[in-house]
């Protein structure tokens, strides 16, 4: 399966800069994933396709201010860190620019000198092992010096950090926001669960990796990254209960999706459990949980639209985002929605 098949023409104008003024007013695009067919909504418009009986999974994690600038120690020349993976307590996985004044034993500091940094190790693709220290409780000191990492095709000024936020979120740990579920308010939200439709909170703390471009032209020789998750008892009663009594699997985000589908057993089964996933979800994959998947609208030739395509098919896909950029939706981590049902 070659890269090029899923790439597509997108002008550079669609890439949503900015979120728009209230979360449920983005456009929906309603695809069928057996024949393709599409149908234009609005997002609070989702309501008319759930039904009793139908759950959500929603991810809950929380982005944390990942991204710091800084100096280093002996030089004074500048660094910028992104924090990806938390190893243990103080020990971070990071990606520097510019990673050449990164070498093992170089040390950095932050802020007025209240975070310091030393590298420990250069890692596979370049990422450094990277041990902080100071004063108090580090996620107070990130909340201090750090900033919000918003993807690198957003140029403009995030001028409200909530909105890099879901309203649900709850653990912090992501590098990059779930984005599929920014659209939702807690009004929409309660009045989906007022319908009877089941919402299953799950958490799967997103990495960087997530932007990566994919390098291979055979796609199968390419190598995810890999994320922590976390599935309680709870959620993983809601969702084997609905799947049980015959209702469906609605996945929020790509996100959710590979959590629940990396877990389950071939019955579409899934027990409570955390741990690290890189699963690659690509055409020929058979879903075992998901029936219905929210997503937004993804960068060419990304993991995200082949895992998209893998759901509803290339061709249908391909179909969608070409109706999509004629009808100038907007792209991306700010852009509109597609529901893939």
């Amino acid at each position: 399966m070659n890269l090029k098949d899923f790439d597509f023409d997108l002008p550079e104008e669609l890439i949503a800069q900015e979120p728009l003024l209230e979360r449920d007013a983005s456009r929906l695009l309603i695809v069928d994933k057996i024949n393709g067919d599409v149908q234009h909504k609005t997002f609070k418009d989702i309501i008319q396709y759930l039904k009793r009986g139908d759950c959500l999974i929603l991810n809950n994690t929380r982005v944390i201010p990942a991204r710091l600038f800084g100096v280093k120690k002996d030089t004074g020349s500048n660094i910028e860190f992104l924090l990806l993976k938390r190893i243990d307590i103080n020990t971070w996985e990071v990606m520097l620019r510019p990673g050449k004044r990164a070498k093992v034993g170089t040390r950095f500091v932050f802020g007025e000198g209240e975070l310091e940094a030393e590298i420990l190790e250069i890692i596979e693709g370049g990422n450094r092992l990277v041990r902080f220290t100071y004063e108090g409780v580090f996620e107070n000191v990130l909340d201090r010096l750090g900033n919000m990492p918003l993807p690198p095709y957003i140029t403009k000024t995030l001028e409200d950090k909530e909105r890099y936020q879901t309203v649900y979120s709850k653990h912090e740990g992501s590098a990059a926001a779930p984005t599929a579920g920014l659209h939702f308010t807690p009004e929409l939200l309660q009045k989906i669960e007022q319908m009877g439709v089941k919402i299953a909170y799950i958490t799967l703390h997103v990495g960087l990796g997530t932007f990566r471009p994919v390098k291979v032209d055979n796609i199968l020789e390419h190598k995810m990254h890999s994320e922590y998750f976390d599935v309680s008892q709870e959620a993983a009663d809601i969702i084997n209960s609905t799947k049980e009594n015959g209702g469906r699997i609605i996945s929020v985000g790509t996100t959710s999706t590979r959590t629940v589908e990396s877990i389950a057993d071939e019955n579409g089964h899934i027990k409570p459990c955390s741990g690290w996933t890189d699963i690659f979800i690509y055409p020929g994959y058979s879903f075992k949980v998901i029936d219905g998947l929210l997503t937004n609208f993804h960068l060419p030739e990304s993991t995200l639209i082949m895992l998209v395509s893998a759901l509803a098919g290339r061709e249908h896909i391909l179909r969608a985002y070409k109706i999509a950029v004629e009808e100038r939706y907007r792209f991306f981590s700010f852009g509109d929605a597609m529901f893939i049902i």
